[in-house]
């Protein structure tokens, strides 16, 4: 490798992720976090002869050539004003935050003029095998020999490269992240109101549901400022969480008022705009059926449990009144969000299942309370991120997260193994 040193301030679970991989490459790494966190650090990298600790981010950003901040979005301005006027001469700095309009808008704040400017985003979290997985590259105000460098550190990791602005990074995150995570954080909140563990009802075991609880569970089990940050702070995701809300609302008055007509022509509409035509006779989806039935926290019930499935309906509208196309941001989409496309797609594009969804809507009460508390707990996500409440979009999150907390171990092992199962299912198909 090169003589370049890496700097890592701040050493959560991605930054950690980082900085041994980096380090495994060849590249010294200089890293470092908050003071409580010293010592434990030395201790847990003092095999590591690439990696050298440091005790604050001066020492950081005064030895490395290319910096990376990996901190919280919220938490980006100070640190930076902390520790990016020391920076070394000539140094690239970038950061891993997932909302970049307060990243770059910190380094212009508070970096020195010499300093050049390239930040980058895994698409993926840290327990994700980062090869083949979309890394933006942003090169904001960088020569190209320092993209090179950047991307000649980064290559280790076997990322795909995305080159963006840090705008278009945010508008395509706010597509593809901010309001799949709000349908999952309403899931979750639905569960936990009405005292269900799902994984214990037949009615959610099996097929599509497998994916809802697992990736539900994974949201849960991961940092809370990870899904606030991008939803709070990125410009874009605001009126897409808002309209998500909308759109689950609408459509349960429809359900409950038994309006067949008006809500089968509101979901054909959004069919059209989103999917197309209904899927043709041999044409393969992104998800099948055995796929789909193979990764489940509870026993498979004997027969199928129908489901009016209003948190798919509702996305599908949302993307519609929008004027989203999910397919135009499949090379910057995360594993979670190619997941929960997958589904939507086959709901939408079968038209046997699209239409028992319908059916299901007008004629059966099953899911009543499960949709009036799904309807709430959108609405209420919507308004915590409308008033750009941190630490009350973090005290709900946390409620919930210890709620499921006791299966955090096994639903993360299983949503592991559907993840990369998927994936290798999915590419193995474009290979063919």
């Amino acid at each position: 490798m090169g003589d370049a040193i890496v700097g890592i301030i701040g050493m959560g679970d991605m930054g950690k992720m980082y900085a041994r991989r980096i380090s495994t490459a060849g590249w010294r790494v200089h890293a470092c976090d908050t003071p409580d966190k010293y010592d434990a650090l030395k201790v847990e990298f003092a095999d590591n002869t690439n990696i050298s600790i440091l005790q604050n981010g001066h020492f950081v950003s005064r030895s490395s050539d290319w910096i990376m901040y990996s901190v919280e979005a919220k938490s980006i301005d100070a640190v930076v004003a902390a520790y990016g006027p020391s920076t070394k001469m000539g140094a690239i700095v970038g950061g891993q935050t997932s909302t970049k309009a307060p990243e770059i808008a910190a380094f212009e704040r508070h970096l020195p003029q010499d300093v050049e400017i390239v930040s980058c985003h895994s698409l993926h979290g840290p327990g994700v095998n980062p090869k083949g997985q979309p890394l933006v590259i942003i090169k904001h105000r960088a020569s190209q020999k320092s993209v090179d460098l950047v991307e000649s550190i980064l290559s280790c990791l076997e990322s795909k490269f995305v080159p963006l602005s840090a705008e278009k990074h945010d508008r395509i995150t706010a597509d593809t992240q901010a309001v799949t995570h709000a349908a999952f954080l309403s899931m979750g909140t639905a569960w936990q109101a009405n005292k269900q563990f799902p994984w214990e009802i037949p009615r959610y075991l099996g097929g599509i549901e497998n994916v809802k609880i697992n990736l539900t569970l994974r949201i849960y089990s991961n940092k809370w400022h990870v899904y606030a940050g991008l939803a709070i702070l990125n410009p874009s995701a605001r009126a897409q969480i808002h309209q998500y809300a909308e759109s689950v609302t609408e459509l349960f008055k429809l359900m409950l008022g038994g309006h067949r007509k008006e809500l089968t022509e509101r979901i054909h509409a959004a069919r059209a705009a989103v999917f197309g035509k209904p899927k043709a006779e041999g044409e393969e989806l992104l998800l099948q059926d055995d796929l789909l039935d193979r990764f489940s926290l509870g026993e498979k019930p004997a027969h199928r449990v129908k489901n009016n499935h209003l948190s798919l309906l509702a996305m599908v509208d949302c993307w519609w009144k929008l004027g989203i196309v999910p397919y135009d941001h499949m090379i910057c989409s995360t594993p979670l969000f190619r997941l929960w496309l997958g589904i939507t797609e086959y709901v939408y594009r079968k038209e046997d299942v699209l239409n028992e969804c319908i059916d299901t809507a007008i004629e059966d009460n099953t899911f009543r309370a499960d949709d009036l508390e799904f309807t709430f707990a959108a609405r209420d996500w919507s308004e915590r991120v409308s008033f750009g409440n941190m630490d009350g979009y973090r005290e709900k999150f946390e409620k919930i997260q210890k709620y499921f907390e006791p299966r955090f171990k096994e639903a993360t092992k299983v949503g592991n193994e559907m993840i990369r199962t998927i994936e290798e299912n999915l590419s193995s198909r474009k290979q063919s």
